[in-house]
C-alpha cells in the first residue's frame, strides 16, 4: 500500500483535494439548510459545549465564501488540465509516424463495433471546439465556468452594496451549475481500460509491442475502453435534498398571513412595520426576510427584528437605502391606498442571541447598525421589569441618541444610544478594571474597519488567566 501511494503521490493528491472540496461542499449545503432556522436548532445542541465552538456557526457566511474559492481554485486547475489534455488528443489524431499514442487514437467510435475509442476527437478534421460544444461534457463545462464566473462577479461587496438585484438574480444561476455539475460525466469523455481488456491486454505487457497486436501469434490484443461512471451526483444528492426541504419550508412560512397592525413613519425616511403573524416566535437579535408582492415577487430583503421577544407583536424599521426600500416607504406613505401585502420568512438567529449568556455586555452599532440593540435593550427592560432571576446579564452599555427627543426612537426607552466613536483602549480598560472576573460579550453591528479595532481590543484585554476577565467578540453577518 505505502509504494503504491509513492508511485500514484499525484493522484492521491488530488483524490484528498477532491474529497475534502465536496466535504466543505456538503458541510456548506448543511449550513445553508439550517439557516431555515439560523442554527437555533444547532444552537440548541451545543449549548453545552465552550463559546469558542458555538461562536464558529457564526462565521457561515466566512465559510461559504472559502468553499466558493475553493471551487474557483478547482475549476481553474480542471480546466487548464483538460485544455492540456485536448492539446495531446489533437496532436495524437493529427499523427501519422503510427507510434502508439496515433494507434490508441484510432480506435473506432462506432458503437457496432464496441465503441471503445479512448480519443474523443474522432477524425483529423475535427476540432477542440467542435467536441467542446457538442459532447455533454463540454457545454456543460461551459455553462458551469459560465454561470461561475457570473456568480463570483455580482457577489462582490460592490455589486451587492449598489445592485443588489443583480447580485439576487445572478446568484441564483446555481441551480445551473448545480444541474450541469450532475451530467457532467455523463459523456464519458474521461476512460480506462476495461477489467476485461486488462485482463487479456495489460498494459505493462503489451504496450511496447502494439505493432503485433493484429497478429494471430500475438497474446496482446487491441485494448477496449469504457467512459467511467458518472460519480458527481453522488455528492450534491444530499445538499440538493437539504435545499429542496429548506425552500418548502421557506416558502410555507412566507405563505402565512401576515397582519399589520402600526405603520410609523419616523424621521430621516425610516418606516416602522409592527406585525403579527400566527406561530410567529423569535428571540432577540434575530431578523426576518421581507418580500412585498407588489413592487417584486422575488425580491426578499433581511431586516432586523427592533421588537422584544415579550411584545405581542414584532416589528422592523426600514431605512431608504436602494430602490426597493425607497418604493416600499413610498407604498405605505400613500394615504388614501390600500395597505401593500407584506410576506415574512424567518425569524432568523445571529450571534446576538448569545447576549444573555455574558454577565457584561458591550452593544456597539453604526449607523442603522443600532437596529439589532433594540431588541435586546428592550428585552433587558422587560426582564427587570419582571424580575427575572435566570438573567445573567448585569450591565449593559449606555449612550444617548436625539438629545430633542424624551426617548430614543428606536428602542422607545428613556436610556439612549449615543453616537460617536469612544476611545476604545479606554473604554476596554474601564471594563476590565470594574469587572476583574467577568465573562465580557462584545457584539457589534457595523463595518469591517470597526470590527479589526474591537478584535484586538478583545484579545488585548482578556487575561492570560481564565479566571479573570475574559472578551469574546461577536460580530453580525448578513
Amino acid at each position: 500500500m505505502g509504494n503504491w501511494v509513492v508511485n500514484h503521490w499525484f493522484s492521491v493528491l488530488f483524490l484528498v483535494v477532491w474529497l475534502g472540496l465536496n466535504v466543505f461542499l456538503f458541510v456548506d449545503a448543511f449550513l445553508k439548510y439550517e439557516k431555515a432556522d439560523k442554527y437555533y436548532y444547532t444552537r440548541k445542541i451545543l449549548g453545552f459545549c465552550s463559546r469558542t465552538l458555538r461562536k464558529q456557526l457564526d462565521h457561515n457566511l466566512t465559510f461559504h465564501k472559502l468553499v466558493a474559492y475553493m471551487i474557483c481554485l478547482h475549476t481553474a486547475i480542471h480546466i487548464i488540465a483538460h485544455l492540456f489534455n485536448f492539446d495531446c488528443y489533437s496532436r495524437s489524431r493529427q499523427a501519422t509516424d503510427g507510434s502508439l499514442a496515433s494507434i490508441l487514437s484510432s480506435l473506432s467510435h462506432d458503437e457496432k463495433k464496441g465503441g471503445s475509442w479512448l480519443n474523443p476527437i474522432q477524425s483529423r478534421n475535427t476540432t477542440v471546439e467542435y467536441v467542446t460544444f457538442t459532447s455533454i461534457a463540454g457545454l456543460t463545462g461551459v455553462i458551469m465556468t459560465i454561470a461561475l464566473i457570473l456568480m463570483v462577479t455580482s457577489a462582490t461587496e460592490f455589486i451587492r452594496r449598489s445592485y443588489f438585484e443583480v447580485f439576487w438574480y445572478t446568484h441564483h444561476l446555481f441551480i445551473f451549475y448545480i444541474l450541469g455539475l450532475g451530467i457532467h460525466g455523463i459523456g464519458g469523455i474521461v476512460r480506462g481500460q476495461t477489467e476485461e481488456s486488462m485482463n487479456e491486454s495489460h498494459p505493462r505487457k503489451c504496450a511496447e509491442s502494439f505493432e503485433m497486436w493484429d497478429d494471430r501469434d500475438s497474446h496482446c490484443r487491441r485494448p477496449k475502453f469504457e467512459g467511467h461512471p458518472p460519480e458527481s451526483w453522488k455528492w450534491i444528492l444530499a445538499p440538493v435534498i437539504l435545499y429542496i426541504c429548506e425552500r418548502i419550508l421557506r416558502f410555507y412560512r412566507s405563505q402565512q398571513k401576515v397582519v399589520i397592525t402600526k405603520v410609523v413613519m419616523h424621521p430621516s425616511k425610516v418606516l416602522e412595520l409592527q406585525m403579527n403573524k400566527r406561530g410567529f416566535s423569535m428571540e432577540v437579535g434575530q431578523y426576518i426576510f421581507v418580500n412585498c408582492p407588489s413592487i417584486s415577487l422575488l425580491e426578499w430583503h433581511p431586516f432586523t427584528l427592533t421588537s422584544a421577544p415579550e411584545e405581542d407583536f414584532f416589528s422592523i424599521h426600514i431605512r431608504a437605502a436602494g430602490d426597493w426600500t425607497e418604493n416600499l416607504i413610498r407604498a405605505f406613505e400613500q394615504q388614501y391606498s390600500p395597505i401593500p401585502r407584506i410576506e415574512v420568512d424567518g425569524p432568523f438567529g445571529t450571534a446576538s442571541e448569545d447576549v444573555f449568556q455574558y454577565e457584561v455586555a458591550v452593544l456597539v452599532g453604526a449607523g442603522i447598525g443600532v437596529t439589532p440593540f433594540a431588541s435586546i435593550l428592550k428585552s433587558i427592560w422587560y426582564k427587570f421589569q419582571c424580575a427575572d432571576h435566570n438573567l445573567k446579564t448585569k450591565k449593559v452599555g449606555h449612550a444617548a441618541l436625539n438629545f430633542d427627543k424624551a426617548t430614543d426612537i428606536v428602542t422607545g426607552l428613556k436610556q439612549k444610544t449615543s453616537f460617536g466613536r469612544p476611545m476604545w483602549d479606554n473604554e476596554f480598560s474601564t471594563i476590565a478594571t470594574s469587572h476583574p472576573k467577568s465573562v465580557v460579550g462584545v457584539f457589534l453591528c457595523g463595518p469591517r474597519t470597526l470590527a479589526k479595532s474591537l478584535r484586538k481590543c478583545c484579545h488585548r484585554y482578556s487575561s492570560l488567566d481564565p479566571r479573570k476577565v475574559q472578551f469574546y467578540f461577536n460580530k453580525e453577518n448578513f
